[in-house]
């Protein structure tokens, strides 16, 4: 099985206000479409907007002057294929009512050989 992220910017977001509430529970139902399914590993998204980057000399920056789309929401998926990811992909598209972007992500090399072997990868 391989990871997935599917995610979305605040800026593909363009449903009407008055439609929340049923994006909310479409949303909710591919969620749960997709516990049931055994491929959900963890989803969500961030809560406003303030925000900091770390630099790695430790120096804070305010993201909003760094970042040109911020992310509204986020899936974490775990399926048998790339055709798996782009069709959960495809089912909170329409539940979200935008498009999702869809990237593999990479193992945890701690998962496969340990830590010590991590190292040594």
């Amino acid at each position: 099985m391989t990871r997935y992220l599917i995610s979305f910017t605040e800026d593909s977001v363009t449903f009407a206000a008055e439609d929340l509430r049923q994006v909310v529970t479409d949303a909710a139902e591919v969620t749960a479409a997709a516990k049931d399914a055994g491929v959900w590993l963890f989803g969500g998204g961030p809560k406003g907007y303030d925000t900091m980057v770390v630099e790695p000399d430790g120096t804070l920056i305010a993201s909003y002057a760094l970042i040109t789309a911020n992310l509204a929401g986020f899936t974490i998926i775990d399926v048998d294929s790339p055709a798996d990811a782009y069709e959960w992909a495809h089912r909170i598209a329409v539940a979200c009512r935008c498009a999702q972007e869809v990237r593999e992500l990479l193992d945890d090399p701690t998962q496969r050989h340990g830590v010590d072997q991590a190292v040594q990868d």
